[in-house]
């Protein structure tokens, strides 16, 4: 397993990115660039990487493939295709994005979202994306989401069935799905069974950690790892029986305190239960 996360001060260069994570013992990086990128720069980064060890572990596509607006769902198609053949070319292990949403906020809750015409809708979208790049190496993939397609491990299988294209793969974020009392408190429980489930098809992970507020009727808030319930002994333990270059990524926090206050708890816990990082 590698632990990675955004890296800060002087990353200019692609030398100077790949030092920034060799610094700080991280295994696996966020693709620093976009598809504009011209041919050059992209494999200046892929070569920085390779040559200091680390795995590029995804490309963000994020954007709303299920838009009913049609010049929005165009764009946001063109974007995901660009970036699945930005992965591809510089080596990144996945190109990441929610499936989509049919209301107005385009990773918010809707009536519509979770019908078995939305669920077709997904199939179809993925599969455009898939074909019209050809990808090799990389796989694209769909962030686990509280009230988007998938939600759980059945809807993963679900759709690597449907999808059925060898480069589509599956994305991890366990809080993402914890949206019931019993996901929060069994997190452990939930973690193993989806890693145990859906292991061989995971490209990357997502670290963060969430907390059960006491308001009616039920809040649940994402937090700084370590400040809330998610089970890490059993994610860490979980994700190394896997490929060692599968990433796990700390995300959404504001400050470069705030990472290193993430990465120091999962350490710890990783230490305490004899896991190690590449």
């Amino acid at each position: 397993m590698r632990l990675g996360a955004p890296v800060f001060g002087d990353v200019s260069t692609p030398g100077l990115w790949a030092k920034a994570h060799v610094v700080r013992g991280y295994g696996a990086a966020y693709c620093p660039i976009g598809h504009d990128a011209d041919a050059g720069t992209v494999a200046a980064y892929s070569e920085a990487a390779a040559e200091v060890g680390i795995v590029i572990a995804e490309v963000g596509a994020w954007s709303n493939p299920l838009s009913q607006d049609k010049a929005t769902r165009t764009a946001a198609m063109d974007l995901c295709k660009r970036q699945l053949d930005l992965a591809e070319r510089i080596g990144a292990r996945c190109c990441v994005n929610i499936s989509g949403a049919i209301g107005q906020q385009w990773d918010g809750p809707d009536d519509a979202n979770m019908t078995a015409g939305t669920f077709d809708l997904v199939v179809a979208s993925v599969q455009e994306i898939i074909d019209a790049v050809s990808p090799e190496r990389a796989d694209y993939t769909l962030e686990c989401m509280p009230y988007l397609y998938p939600t759980s491990a059945e809807d993963c299988e679900s759709l690597l069935r449907a999808i059925d294209r060898p480069r589509f793969a599956v994305h991890f974020d366990p809080v993402n799905m914890i949206n019931s009392p019993y996901r929060y408190y069994g997190s452990g429980t939930f973690i193993t069974d989806f890693v145990d489930r859906l292991g061989p098809h995971i490209r990357s992970c997502h670290a963060k950690d969430i907390v059960i507020r006491p308001q009616l009727t039920l809040h649940l808030d994402e937090c700084l790892p370590g400040e809330g319930n998610l089970d890490y002994a059993a994610l860490l333990g979980a994700l190394n029986d896997l490929d060692p270059d599968t990433p796990l990524m700390v995300e959404h926090l504001q400050t470069p305190e705030q990472y290193d206050a993430a990465i120091a708890h999962i350490r710890a816990v990783a230490e305490e239960i004899g896991v190690t990082f590449v």
